[in-house]
């Protein structure tokens, strides 16, 4: 009977240790551990719990004695019903005008902070539209600039070409005149080798007439 207890084959149910949760580590693996055993099954997400509304403002209710003497058993329970109900009113509409006040000071700085936003893109934007004026005003400056530049330029090289072509018939004039003078000298050359062919013609005539 030892033997066969022992036997590898058989299958011992031992009990199973119970889990001892030691930090938060311990109980977020618990978790996913239950989650992962069946992942087929739906994962129900809770939705957002509905606002309940106002409480209803309780019944005038006549002769009902407070827990002074002399009031009866079921008319003290009475009173206490309608004073806790009065005081669930009273505080859920202390809760509700808190929240709009919060809402009110979220929404009020939300504001205030889009007009300081708007306010800080305002003045941006006009100190670039004024940059971009003076930007503009130097490159028209540099332009005019550059076209009075050029035009001085221009009547600079059109008194240059006046000037040199009111030297050309000067130089005209002066190359005539040498021309001229050229050719008159050449004439006078001309006529005093004429003038001595003439008197060598005549020396020679006379020295003829003598000899004979």
């Amino acid at each position: 009977m030892g033997d066969r207890d022992s036997s590898p084959d058989m299958e011992i149910e031992r009990p199973a240790r119970p889990i001892i949760i030691r930090n938060t580590t311990d109980l977020q693996r618990l978790k996913l551990e239950k989650l992962m055993k069946n992942p087929e099954k739906p994962v129900v997400i809770p939705e957002k719990p509905k606002e309940r509304g106002v409480p209803v403002v309780p019944d005038f209710v006549r002769n009902v004695m407070g827990s002074s003497a002399g009031a009866g058993s079921g008319e003290f329970h009475v009173y206490r019903h309608l004073r806790r109900k009065e005081y669930a009113r009273q505080k859920y509409m202390k809760e509700k005008g808190e929240r709009e006040r919060l809402d009110n000071e979220y929404h009020s700085k939300l504001e205030e902070n889009k007009n300081k936003a708007e306010a800080r893109t305002a003045k941006k934007r006009q100190k670039r539209l004024k940059r971009k004026q003076n930007q503009k005003g130097k490159k028209a400056k540099n332009t005019a600039q550059s076209e009075s530049t050029s035009s001085s330029s221009d009547s600079e090289e059109d008194n240059d070409k006046i000037e040199d072509e009111n030297k050309a018939p000067e130089c005209g004039e002066e190359k005539q005149g040498g021309e001229e003078e050229v050719e008159i000298k050449s004439k006078k050359a001309d006529s005093s080798e004429g003038q001595q062919r003439e008197e060598k013609d005549e020396g020679g005539e006379k020295q003829d007439e003598n000899s004979d």
